[in-house]
């Protein structure tokens, strides 16, 4: 018995005796030692062999104070590169391999003969059209009338609040500050330019900062929540779909009657059709916001993959797919108001996680700060076209079942 596993069944006696908490193992040992004591906890409490939990690459030291908390161990999901694909980006330009970390079967072969279509068609263009993350602080007033003085009091004092907010955070630099007034409650959504971090906490940091200056210089100003939601995070909303937050990026292509035929056994009219009675009618009739096939699927896969936060997949997947029949080609939009990704911060800095972000190139700061997430927004907004065109095109064709089927369900070819 090594140091660390004699080390490691102390700490199981002393939690096992109630002379130790949890979340304090950290404090007695190493994060490693801490998290294998923990499991070895939960598997007396529960009477459960616990041993593919406790198999991990993960360095622990890395992820104490700063990932997860009572950690035991990690969760493994498989990961697949779908791809290539081409992208005729503004930032990503040239091929790239996907990596998608899923569960489900037949996501990345769908994704992979979307992205085939599109490369043979010439590739996808993609453009960012913003690029902000929004924190709405939210004060109380006594009356409208202070409401409408205090947003009078905003235009005239805006660059001492902005200077307040921007000396809060390295990086982190407000850009706009829309008012929402409800009576005698006013939210501020603070939008930030945040280089290639997400910048959810640097936002915050930034706002509590900016909401301290506000209470100060106006008095009849009383903060209510640095997050009032108006922001809007992890929660479905028109005001990021409206004003974006995070990325907003497109990205389109041209699909020709050739490729429709070879490679997705369809017709422009056929996708078309499906894709304005799927995912518009549809939507609407409803009462979905979302008025897309999938975004979903690809934007969690590649989250998963990549150490994003993955509640934020939530308005991340918000949008739209758009498709026109030009002459016998299909024309195929995908708009994203709301992608909220990084390459530094959150789980970026996880081996796995890196290494998948390497594979894309995007990994780390860029040598332009923020050049490194507009590069991925791009290859994701690319990689969930692809994902549209290939299910819009097997539901035209009625394959959807037979994927399913064949790469879904263990069916043993013969």
């Amino acid at each position: 018995m090594d140091n660390d596993d004699k080390k490691a069944k102390e700490l199981l006696q002393r939690l096992l005796k109630n002379e130790l908490p949890l979340h304090r193992l950290e404090d007695a040992a190493d994060p490693k030692t801490a998290a294998t004591a923990r499991r070895l906890f939960m598997e007396k409490v529960t009477g459960q062999k616990l041993s593919g939990i406790g198999s991990s690459a993960l360095e622990f030291d890395k992820v104490h104070g700063r990932n997860a908390e009572n950690v035991i161990g990690a969760v493994q999901i498989p990961l697949g590169v779908a791809g290539p694909i081409k992208v005729n980006g503004e930032h990503a330009r040239g091929e790239f391999y996907v990596p998608m970390a899923t569960t489900e079967g037949a996501l990345v072969a769908s994704a992979s003969r979307g992205m085939k279509g599109i490369t043979q068609s010439g590739g996808a263009s993609a453009r960012l059209i913003g690029d902000a993350i929004a924190r709405a602080p939210l004060f109380e007033l006594d009356s409208i009338a202070d409401s409408v003085r205090f947003i009078e009091w905003l235009e005239k004092n805006e660059q001492g609040i902005r200077q307040a907010a921007d000396s809060a955070t390295k990086y982190g630099r407000l850009k706009k500050i829309h008012p929402f007034v409800l009576g005698n409650n006013v939210w501020l959504r603070f939008s930030f330019d945040t280089g290639d971090a997400m910048g959810m906490n640097s936002a915050t940091i930034a706002s509590e900062t900016a909401s301290e200056y506000i209470e100060k210089n106006f008095k009849a100003a009383r903060l209510v929540a640095v997050s009032g939601n108006m922001c809007s995070d992890k929660k479905e909303s028109y005001v990021n779909e409206l004003l974006g937050r995070g990325k907003s990026v497109v990205a389109d292509a041209l699909i020709p009657e050739n490729v429709l035929k070879d490679v997705f056994k369809t017709t422009a009219d056929r996708a078309n059709n499906t894709n304005l009675k799927k995912n518009i009618l549809g939507s609407s009739r409803a009462g979905s916001s979302k008025h897309n096939a999938h975004f979903a699927n690809i934007v969690a896969a590649i989250f998963l993959a990549t150490g994003q936060d993955a509640a934020q997949v939530v308005e991340s997947s918000s949008g739209y797919t758009w498709t026109e029949v030009r002459g016998k080609g299909l024309y195929i939009s995908v708009t994203m108001p709301s992608l909220e990704i990084g390459t530094v911060g959150g789980g970026t800095h996880l081996a796995t996680q890196s290494e998948a972000l390497s594979i894309l190139g995007v990994q780390g700061v860029g040598k332009t700060p923020g050049i490194n997430s507009k590069k991925f927004a791009e290859i994701i907004a690319a990689s969930v076209l692809a994902g549209e065109l290939n299910l819009l095109c097997a539901l035209s064709a009625r394959e959807l079942g037979k994927a399913h089927t064949d790469l879904g369900r263990n069916k043993k070819k013969g």
